[in-house]
């Protein structure tokens, strides 16, 4: 008798709905080692993630998941890889089957530049040519006249300060140069060669910012005066895409609004409500312009979420606010198990993964030098 075929390694996918089969096909003609197996699970929003039932595990050496639903530590003894349907890691901060086990998470950071990159363009577009005046007049057959919309700036020669120089910012920053506007970077730690300014993570071909040369300037730190010199440099859009950990708690209060008031700069945040002051952004969004009031805010995150009725934030005229959907796109889990596939060619050939979390950063240490290269953005999956 022959020998038998060499066992084939389990990948276990949870997941609201299942992904494309013929994409699952694909990967296992090219990994013949691996095998897929789905299960059909809800994903809820409770800050606690449930654990994943053991009987689930038989077999299983990678878990493709969510934030939400984990193996718990004691189940993990065969498990190499935790890849997960999302971008944001903040819920794993105090999870044990992140905290007090070496399994290497990878999580799906970059799937959704394009689309959150896009919803970032759209706030500043709308905001600089009064575009909520605009569909205000058509809803109402006004045919208003150009003296009510001045003045109405464009992009050429302003100033893109990128708060977290990631997959999302990286794009923006690609197409926000394509209008004229000067951008420069911010990241947690230095990027002073040309090797640390690329990008070393999953891109969308054709996309971002790969080797880092579209910000004039680049900056970094983690105490409030570097971050404090980086606001002072004349900007007149910030955009926030830091990943939300202990250090990035409310980062912008009011001293940090009050430099950004000096050129009433628009704030777009794509991150996480909490990384700004909530009661201090109303201050400074109500401040006239002549004092030092910012000029406007597009904000796909609030503290908390949902934004309560009553909150000043919806009915201020220079605001816009939409209820975390600038991640919603068709691509999303093609992309994400695009990661995993390149992870499992890596695994074959010895090389290291891309989009590892790295715990002492995600957690707030800076024993390590960190890069805030993995943002925390929730996602469609989360």
């Amino acid at each position: 008798m022959g020998e038998a075929p060499p066992r084939k390694e389990r990948i276990l996918i949870l997941l609201p709905s299942p992904p494309d089969k013929k994409l699952l096909d694909e990967i296992e003609e090219k990994h013949p080692n691996y095998e897929f197996k789905y299960q059909q699970v809800e994903f809820s929003k409770r800050r606690i993630p449930e654990e994943i039932d053991d009987g689930l595990l038989e077999g299983v050496t990678i878990v493709v998941t969510s934030a939400n639903r984990l193996p718990s530590p004691k189940s993990t003894k065969h498990i190499k890889l935790i890849h997960l349907f999302s971008a944001g890691v903040d819920r794993l901060l105090t999870q044990p089957t992140f905290t007090d086990t070496n399994i290497p998470f990878t999580n799906s950071s970059g799937v959704h530049g394009p689309q959150i990159s896009e919803w970032v363009i759209l706030q500043i577009l709308s905001h600089a040519h009064k575009q909520k005046l605009l569909l205000e007049w058509q809803k109402k057959h006004i045919w208003g006249s150009h003296q009510d919309l001045a003045p109405v700036r464009d992009g050429v020669g302003q100033r893109l300060g990128v708060l977290g120089y990631g997959a999302i910012g990286r794009q923006s920053a690609h197409i926000a140069k394509s209008l004229g506007i000067d951008v420069i970077a911010y990241t947690a730690g230095a990027r002073k060669t040309p090797e640390s300014k690329k990008d070393h993570g999953y891109i969308v071909p054709g996309t971002g910012d790969p080797d880092g040369t579209v910000p004039s300037e680049w900056y970094s730190g983690l105490d409030k005066a570097s971050l404090h010199n980086f606001l002072n440099q004349d900007i007149d859009i910030l955009l926030v895409s830091v990943p939300l950990t202990p250090q990035t708690h409310h980062f912008l209060a009011a001293e940090e609004l009050a430099i950004l008031g000096k050129k009433n700069a628009f704030i777009v945040n794509i991150a996480r409500g909490p990384i700004i002051q909530h009661d201090d952004l109303i201050a400074a969004l109500k401040k006239p312009t002549s004092e030092g009031g910012l000029r406007g805010a597009a904000l796909d995150v609030t503290e908390p979420e949902p934004l309560p009725a009553n909150s000043e934030l919806w009915d201020l005229e220079n605001v816009a606010i939409t209820p975390h959907v600038s991640g919603l796109g068709t691509t999303y889990g093609e992309r994400s198990l695009e990661i995993l596939e390149l992870n499992l060619t890596n695994f074959e050939e010895g090389k290291p993964l891309i989009n590892v979390l790295s715990r002492k950063l995600e957690q707030g240490s800076v024993g390590l030098q960190p890069t805030w290269a993995a943002l925390s953005k929730p996602t469609l999956f989360q």
